[in-house]
């Protein structure tokens, strides 16, 4: 196999495939237990409360996973880091299907969380390495599009399990299986000097001292030598508010909404389930419109960030949908806005990648999970409170109104703060 520079130009795209289906299994492993939530917070005996420590305990393994592993995979490549992390993952889903009881599916859950973190510092690295900066919005799109159909998939395996078994546990051990699928997928397409690592910049090389420019068509104008030096740069702390922001959104509803429809509103198991799925299909298509669009607003002559940041607003406009939920009963209303809610929620997410590949070349697994870390480290005790305030009130308004407002937050910092020479970059 040769290198990518000599690949046929839709090599790229192929790839972004793949790394899309590894989005999806890594969703897919994550959701299994969401989409039975119901179910197991009676076999296990939970209250609220102790569920959302399941995705608290996620939470925190995923922010501690984040930091090693965006360190290993600036340090040795992705090529093989990345199916690692895959199979690791995969038999944390398999091993859940075997528990009986509460610690022991915690433990699982942070296992699952520690593994699943390795997939965003592997994945963005991959793209920012192959794509140019008006192309990586739409190979982030697609790769980030496998958190949307793993959650339409999902419920149907499910449905499917608990028609043959009525058993929660198949499902884990039948998708915990699929890991070792996607595997020999990427050692088919994937050569080690696809994705080889950049060469080191010179000791002093790109510092805040001594700039020195980003390969070329990187899209940003200074490589820092130094990861200490990411910090310096405003632009990271302000992509560490519009992580959390817009994870609020999303990790709310992926957590909360197949247990709010049912213990609220009184949707069946089954209802649910084909809920669930039409909620994630519209992701799946704003997602997918999200990086379209932005690259074709770039390729009629806006720049780069301004194509981002206009796609980024309008699906954070649409989030605000989530606010009407709070007074709307079951029916077609709550219906319709919690699939407007899905239209943006995920389109938030391909501009976002592609506003924290500009920082850094040589950095990029760190800043990934470093920024991963910190969102993961605020989603824990959001969690929590989330749970405890379900859990004393019984309704579900603090979280849906958070839902609605924070990537609005997101959308004003970007456009107040970013720096305006990074504004008018257009290559």
């Amino acid at each position: 196999m040769i290198a990518h520079t000599s690949r046929p130009p839709a090599w790229k795209w192929i790839v972004c495939v793949i790394l899309f289906f590894a989005t999806t299994l890594m969703y897919m492993d994550r959701l299994t237990l969401t989409q039975m939530s119901a179910r197991m917070i009676g076999y296990f005996e939970m209250d609220p409360l102790e569920y959302a420590w399941l995705d608290s305990g996620f939470s925190v393994a995923f922010a501690a996973g984040a930091i090693i592993f965006g360190f290993l995979v600036d340090r040795y490549s992705v090529w093989f880091i990345y199916p690692a992390v895959v199979l690791l993952w995969s038999l944390a889903g398999t091993v859940t299907g075997f528990v009986d009881y509460y610690w022991v599916l915690l433990l699982c859950r942070i296992w699952l969380g520690f593994t699943e973190s390795g997939h965003w510092p592997c994945s963005l690295k991959t793209t920012q390495k192959i794509l140019t900066p008006e192309q990586r919005t739409l190979g982030n799109s697609i790769l980030q599009s496998g958190a949307a159909i793993s959650s339409v998939v999902t419920p149907l395996i499910i449905l499917y399990m608990l028609h043959l078994y009525n058993s929660w546990r198949p499902p884990f051990i039948v998708i915990g299986s699929l890991g070792l699928a996607w595997v020999f997928l990427w050692f088919t397409w994937v050569h080690p000097r696809d994705v080889a690592l950049e060469t080191p910049l010179p000791q002093g090389q790109g510092s805040s001292s001594h700039p020195t420019p980003l390969p070329p068509g990187r899209g940003a104008s200074v490589e820092p030598s130094r990861f200490a030096d990411v910090f310096a740069d405003r632009r990271f702390w302000i992509l560490v508010v519009v992580v959390v922001c817009i994870n609020s959104s999303w990790h709310f509803f992926r957590v909360w909404m197949p247990y709010f429809l049912q213990t609220k509103h009184g949707y069946s198991e089954t209802d649910t389930q084909w809920v669930t799925s039409a909620y994630y299909l519209v992701t799946d298509v704003g997602s997918l419109i999200a990086g379209v669009f932005t690259y074709l607003f770039a390729r009629a002559g806006m720049s780069v960030h301004g194509s981002r940041m206009l796609v980024f607003s309008v699906c954070a406009s649409l989030t605000t949908a989530s606010l009407a939920m709070i007074f709307l009963s079951k029916g077609p209303g709550l219906i319709g806005a919690l699939l407007i809610v899905s239209l943006g929620a995920l389109g938030l997410f391909p501009p976002f990648y592609s506003f924290s590949q500009e920082l850094s070349v040589h950095h990029q697994g760190k800043v990934t999970g470093m920024l991963g870390c910190l969102n993961w480290l605020a989603m824990a005790p959001m969690r929590l409170l989330e749970g405890k305030y379900i859990k004393d009130t019984g309704n579900y308004d603090l979280g849906l109104s958070l839902a609605g407002i924070m990537p609005l937050v997101a959308v004003a910092v970007l456009f107040f703060f970013w720096p305006t020479s990074q504004k008018s970059i257009s290559n």
